[in-house]
């Protein structure tokens, strides 16, 4: 069975005063459910992990778990460079009531492609929950080889993998390669229906943030046979899809949000505030959308 069918949020990290705005997250949390989203990523890239300490992103995902509490599933985000910290934190997150774990290849200190299988595999067993490998060779400098990935799909509890490389080829090639072995979620908003078309899921998504309807729709739609309801989607989308990388990820859906009235605080350095030329941009791109 899968983790989840659909659109799946990689919700924002809301802060006030440099803490977690908890009362905040949790409006969030209500907001997407009630508009569709199918699943929620918690402490992923866009949750700004790299910047929370130790104890906030063990509380982060206990708070979810309680306030989820298996309305949708929950993913928890525990990937790390350190692959003893990565496991102590998917136990972490399997206790807090997590339903899946989103586990990166090791960053800066690359391995090789042995080394991947080593680490994601060193964290899969210690865990019973389904793990999902993510693959995004921009942030980590290498990417997750197809005969990488087939291999660790020999492991029972590794489920799926988000695939952000951006490369349709090869992910046309890990679902020849698996087949019903590993789920594909597409990693990146503006490729969602090329990915459904060769067998994916679903999406994790950046843009969810601010247009979640419209994300679960588009995979809603596909799935039900409606394919030229899905294309309109995906083509409607996508001028909020790239708005959401003028800046690095998460500075322009934190930016985007604030103008939707949705204000989720500042963002911890290193990441700043957006340029004003790019801000102009955003806020036509969100006009035009109807968002604000």
């Amino acid at each position: 069975m899968s983790i989840f069918t659909g659109s799946c949020v990689a919700i924002i990290t809301p802060f006030k005063n440099n803490k977690i705005d908890y009362e905040r997250f949790h409006q969030l949390i209500d907001w997407q459910i009630e508009n569709g989203t199918d699943a929620i990523l918690v402490a992923g890239t866009t949750g700004e992990t790299s910047t929370l300490t130790d104890p906030e992103h063990l509380e982060i995902l206990q708070d979810a778990g309680k306030y989820i509490n298996g309305r949708v599933p929950f993913i928890a985000g525990t990937g790390s460079n350190d692959t003893a910290y990565s496991v102590m934190l998917s136990k972490q997150a399997e206790k807090a009531g997590a339903d899946a774990a989103l586990i990166i290849n090791p960053y800066y200190n690359k391995s090789t492609q042995r080394g991947v299988i080593a680490h994601i595999k060193a964290i899969a067993t210690a865990i019973n929950i389904p793990v999902i490998i993510y693959n995004v060779p921009r942030r980590t400098g290498l990417n997750i080889e197809v005969s990488t990935i087939k291999e660790l799909s020999k492991i029972s509890n590794i489920a799926a993998v988000k695939e952000a490389s951006g490369d349709i080829s090869q992910i046309t090639e890990i679902a020849r390669v698996c087949g019903s072995d590993i789920d594909i979620y597409c990693g990146n908003d503006d490729h969602v229906l090329p990915v459904l078309a060769v067998g994916g899921k679903g999406i994790i998504s950046v843009s969810a943030n601010i247009i979640p309807r419209d994300m679960h729709d588009l995979v809603a739609t596909f799935m039900e046979g409606n394919i030229e309801k899905s294309r309109e989607l995906q083509f409607k989308t996508n001028l909020i899809n790239r708005a959401m990388f003028y800046e690095t990820n998460p500075i322009p859906v934190k930016a985007a949000m604030a103008l939707m009235g949705m204000d989720t605080g500042d963002m911890r350095l290193p990441l700043i505030e957006m340029e004003d030329s790019n801000k102009e941009k955003l806020i036509a791109d969100l006009k035009t959308y109807g968002l604000i």
